[in-house]
This record gives structure tokens, sequence and C-alpha cells, in this order.
């Protein structure tokens, strides 16, 4: 109950910060209903990842589960072709709302994280509870080329928490104020840290990983794995001109318009998330999609409306 009510408030909120902002959303895009789902305080909802992922979607995870739900039977397989810091399909496996999950991601420094953390738990651990993250470590850390997926996968991780953010592409710079003045160890939390791997390792027999192009992989998804999938989508946030998943992201080029294409011909059981464009709105109304806006909190702490999308009618009363 209490969930609910603090949901409530960060919804009256979101919708008090609301006015500015959607003055300036293109008016297709102010046509789109607003979830009838309240927005959801992070910290109210379990922390699964070990990556602090730029664009991740915790914030979501109640939209997640909803649409899981009402699956019957539970998903035999739960893929997420961008996959990035993994929370959702984290979500899918640990709360028994599907099967087994696939994550699929084409970051070359994210996947070596995803290797070491399913292959190398262990090992993974043990450096993580011995590093000290001062500024000299983490320097040379990176500097350094890893001569194996486990070192690849920890200096992912170290970098990852350790930068502004959570951004590993080129430029990203470390951070300097952090939680409490503690600067660049101010996310560094082994215990947590060891504690969110453990949960990893106990579920890793239904936690599969592939890296890959997210597209390609979509483009033969239905054919490889038939009825009983579904997948959720989360690619980089650069249609309709915007530029964070240039910014954020080392690998971001993705074909909007096909990516829509392929949803509609191969009938997969989707649900999908976008930053608020015109674009976006003509895509989902071209395919017939049905799409709701959500209030989310950006990491500068502004209220910002993401859209939704699913092959059906949900999230409005």
């Amino acid at each position: 109950m209490a969930t609910l009510r603090q949901g409530v408030a960060i919804e009256s909120q979101a919708k008090s910060r609301l006015p500015s902002r959607s003055r300036s959303l293109p008016l297709k895009t102010k046509a789109i209903k607003t979830s009838s789902l309240p927005a959801v305080n992070v910290a109210a909802v379990p922390q699964r990842s070990l990556l602090r992922y730029p664009g991740g979607k915790t914030w979501l995870i109640p939209h997640i589960r909803a649409w899981l739900e009402e699956i019957e039977p539970a998903p035999k397989l739960f893929i997420e072709p961008f996959a990035g810091g993994g929370i959702a399909s984290l979500t899918a496996v640990m709360e028994d709302l599907a099967e087994r999950c696939l994550m699929v991601e084409i970051d070359h420094d994210v996947a070596a994280f995803w290797h070491a953390a399913l292959q190398h738990g262990d090992e993974l651990a043990r450096r993580i509870e011995k590093f000290a993250p001062t500024r000299k470590n983490i320097d040379a850390l990176a500097l350094r080329s890893p001569e194996n997926v486990l070192e690849h996968g920890f200096r992912t991780l170290v970098l990852n928490r350790t930068r502004r953010g959570g951004i590993l592409a080129a430029g990203a710079s470390l951070t300097r104020v952090g939680e409490n003045g503690k600067g660049v160890a101010s996310r560094w939390y082994p215990e947590t840290l060891m504690r969110r791997l453990e949960a990893i390792t106990e579920h890793s027999g239904r936690i599969n990983f592939c890296e890959a192009d997210g597209m390609k992989f979509l483009d033969a998804a239905s054919d490889m794995f038939g009825s009983g999938t579904v997948a959720f989508i989360d690619p980089p946030y650069t249609a309709g001109g915007k530029r964070a998943g240039s910014r954020l992201y080392a690998r971001n080029e993705v074909d909007h318009a096909r990516l829509f294409e392929m949803l509609a011909d191969k009938r997969l059981d989707f649900m999908m998330t976008y930053d608020a464009s015109g674009e976006v709105v003509e895509l989902v109304r071209r395919h017939k999609f049905h799409a709701v806006r959500v209030m989310m909190k950006n990491a500068h702490h502004n209220w910002m409306p993401e859209m939704v999308i699913t092959p059906r009618r949900m999230f409005v009363k």
C-alpha cells in the first residue's frame, strides 16, 4: 500500500511539472494517452543488475510485470535484443514471469561483462571484493588491455560504476563529486554488487547471453523460437533526430522504420520503449500498434515522457 501511495505521489509531481515539457512536444505525441499505471520510484523496485546503464529501464518494471502477467501460460522464452544492463530479462527470470531469457547485446565491452558474470561469477565476485576504486587504480585498469573475458568483464564493470552516468562510450569522464562527496567510489558497493552477482549466478541456468546485432537477431527470432516467445525491445534513442543514443552508446545505429516493419511482419508479442517523438508516433500508427506515455525521471531529475509500444491495447482504462 505504501508503494502505491508513493507511486501516486510521484505521478502527481510528474503532472505538476509536465505542462512546460508538454508544450514542446509534437502535436502527434501529445495525442498519445498516458499510461494507467502510475509512475514508480525506482528505489521501490529490486535492483538486479550490476551495471548502471544509461537509459536503463528499472522505472518500467511495473509495466513489464503487467504485460507478462497477462500472458498464459507464462512465456517459454523472453528475449531482449538490446540488452544493455539486462534489468528486464533479469526481472522476467527471477520473478518467474518467463521460463528463461536470452539477452543479446552488440557492444563488445558490455558483452564481456555478461560473459564474465554468467561464466565466471565466483572469480568476478572475488575481484569486486578486492578492488580499491581509487583514481590511480581505475586509470591503470582503463589503460590495460584485458587478457581474457574475465578481465574484460571486470574492467567494464569498474568503468561503468565509476564514470559519470555509467557511460562507457568514448570520452566519458570519471565521477567527480558523486554521492555524499565520495567521488569515483560513490557508486562502488562491493557487498551489494556481490549479492546481485550471486543472484544472477543462482539463476544462470535460465539466463543465456549472445553477443550479436539486435536487429539481425530479431529478423530471425520468430522463425527460430516460434510460439511462447516474447521480446522486450529498448533500442538506442536516435529516432526523430534524437542524439542521446549516439552520445551514450558506442554502438547506436538502428534503422527504426525497419525495426517496426520487422515487428509487424513477425507478429511477435513484444513491448517496446522509445523516446517521445513525432516520427515514432507515425510509425506506431502506420503499423497499427498501441502506445501510451509514461513519465520517468532522467539522470538530471527532470520528468520526461517515454512511449511504451505494444501490438495490442494495454495500460489504458
